[in-house]
């Protein structure tokens, strides 16, 4: 029984709330954090949750547009300069296990839009179960930062995650 949390990120939030997503998995279960350019295409049998995350952009999952508009925003190299969630979505080989999403977006009130969400569905049509409702951690604008006290949000939400999915699996 493990953990993958795969993110894409452009600025380097995303990646830090990933990693923190990931300190709280490996609280209850071994996770790894990996960043979805060089995620692995077939997911490993022995993955109980699959988390995956990434920006919100032009209200919904990154484009190649929208990341070419990041990049020109970037004040330096891009962390995720390949594919994004998206891509990794459509062709990802995902055998039957807990799922769940986050994403990362500008913390306005009613704000629409949400990268996790639109993740989620597609989780939903591999045919994943749903470990928990999507989830969204907030910057302060487009390069972040992130808002005081989502770093430790999402390390007790992984830890959650965690515990939800070895109760779950130890049910007969």
């Amino acid at each position: 029984m493990r953990a993958l949390v795969i993110y894409e990120s452009m600025f380097g939030n995303t990646r830090a709330i990933a990693e923190a997503i990931g300190r709280g998995l490996a609280r209850n279960m071994p996770a790894d954090v990996v960043e979805v350019g060089v995620a692995p295409d077939t997911v490993a049998e022995d993955v109980s949750i699959l988390v995956i995350g990434g920006p919100t952009h032009a209200f919904g999952m990154s484009r190649p547009s929208t990341r070419r508009s990041a990049a020109e925003q970037a004040l330096g190299e891009l962390v995720s300069q390949s594919r994004g969630m998206r891509e990794w979505l459509a062709t990802a080989s995902v055998p039957l296990t807990a799922a769940t999403a986050f994403d990362t977006r500008v913390g306005k009130p009613r704000l629409p839009g949400s990268a996790a969400k639109g993740a989620l569905r597609r989780l939903r049509r591999l045919g994943l179960g749903l470990a928990a409702p999507a989830e969204s951690f907030y910057v302060g604008g487009t390069l972040g930062p992130l808002a005081e006290g989502e770093l430790a949000r999402a390390q007790a939400w992984g830890e959650h995650l965690a515990v939800s999915v070895r109760s779950a699996a130890s049910r007969p």
